[in-house]
């Protein structure tokens, strides 16, 4: 039993990667390197690079939404995201 949980633990960092962000419809608006309805994550990357509390913040953007940091259209909040894999996502988005 304790092999599973280890293994569970160890393997949740390998879904940082655009797998996650499909399973959870990130890709619906946002896309690597070009603007869809959002920002590319590329561009997300770019204008929070070297922010020291850049990861929390848009933590809290992936999970409550957001508006007016991009344009008109907000971001809606995402409820079927966990706060793991919100932590996940935008770790996987800032890393250079």
């Amino acid at each position: 039993m304790a092999l599973a949980a280890t293994t569970t633990l160890t393997a949740a960092p390998a879904h940082a990667n655009p797998d996650l962000a499909k399973a959870r419809n990130c890709m619906a608006c946002h896309a690597a390197t070009s603007r869809l309805v959002g920002p590319s994550f590329k561009d997300i990357a770019a204008k929070y690079k070297g922010q020291k509390d850049a990861e929390a913040l848009l933590t809290t953007k992936v999970l409550k939404g957001g508006a007016g940091a991009w344009g008109p259209i907000p971001m809606p909040a995402n409820p079927q995201v966990s706060d793991a894999e919100a932590k996940t996502l935008v770790k996987w988005i800032l890393a250079p």
